[in-house]
């Protein structure tokens, strides 16, 4: 029988949320979030977030942008990753998704947008790394993705000890499938071959990690990411020795484990 309460256990550092559908996982990590923020504003003048985009995201930000207890002049905020070759106003772009559901919709303190349009790519990958490198990072907000990813860094170009905190990569077959099912684009070949992705280190620099992760196709890379060796194979399984990290899972991408009742 489906129940609203969430199951809690923990694989290594990892505190894991599973809820009976996804509306409930966008409440709880919304909920668990706006905690945090409100946590660190009793200690800083303002809270350091990076926000992924994708649908897997969808109920969680709605959640958060109508928590009206936050201080978002108080938010700093940054994006995970970005494509690279659309055009400027593309509704495929991560930058125009998180405007229409989040940054156009509360009044943040700042928002800084990966440049999707700048000629010179190391050049931007410098900007957004000193941005990113002011402060410390409070809070990322992600999902994983069907082949284990955080943000782009695929198996083939995922580094634990990544020497960048922001890079251009190529994305891999099954990641391009994926943003075909999540983004819309018509075929695999209509999905632009490179992106910039922040870094598994600058992820992991945050001192809170909330992973939000619903759906069936997620299925898999949820089991791997909980039961496999942590390595590079599923990059996703890294935020296993996060110290400050949960993750929010429905019973679609919880149906692989053995989750006791």
């Amino acid at each position: 029988m489906e129940t609203n309460i969430a199951r809690t256990f923990a694989v290594d550092n990892l505190k894991v949320v599973v809820a009976s559908n996804r509306q409930k996982i966008g409440e709880y990590s919304a909920a668990g979030v706006a905690k945090l923020i409100k946590e660190i504003l009793t200690q800083k003048d303002e809270v350091r977030m990076i926000f992924a985009a994708a649908p897997s995201q969808n109920e969680f930000l709605f959640e958060l942008v109508n928590d009206n207890s936050i201080d978002w002049t108080r938010i700093v905020a940054f994006h995970m990753d970005e494509y690279v070759g659309l055009p400027e106003h593309s509704d495929k772009l991560f930058g125009v998704f998180l405007n229409e559901h989040i940054f156009s919709r509360v009044p943040f303190k700042a928002v800084h947008l990966i440049n999707s349009q700048a000629i010179d790519i190391p050049k931007e990958c410098k900007r957004y790394e000193e941005l990113l490198k002011e402060k410390p990072i409070d809070i990322v907000c992600m999902g994983i993705g069907e082949n284990g990813h955080i943000a782009f860094n695929d198996p083939p170009v995922a580094d634990f000890n990544d020497p960048y905190f922001i890079k251009i990569v190529e994305l891999e077959e099954k990641c391009k499938v994926q943003q075909v099912n999540d983004a819309g684009f018509q075929s695999v070949d209509d999905v632009p071959k490179t992106a910039y992705t922040l870094t598994i280190p600058a992820l992991m620099s945050a001192h809170y990690l909330s992973i939000v992760v619903p759906g069936k196709r997620k299925a898999e890379a949820v089991k791997n990411t909980l039961i496999a060796e942590i390595s590079v194979e599923c990059p996703a399984t890294v935020i296993r020795y996060h110290p400050g990290a949960i993750l929010y899972l429905d019973q679609d991408s919880a149906s692989y484990l053995k989750v006791s009742d």
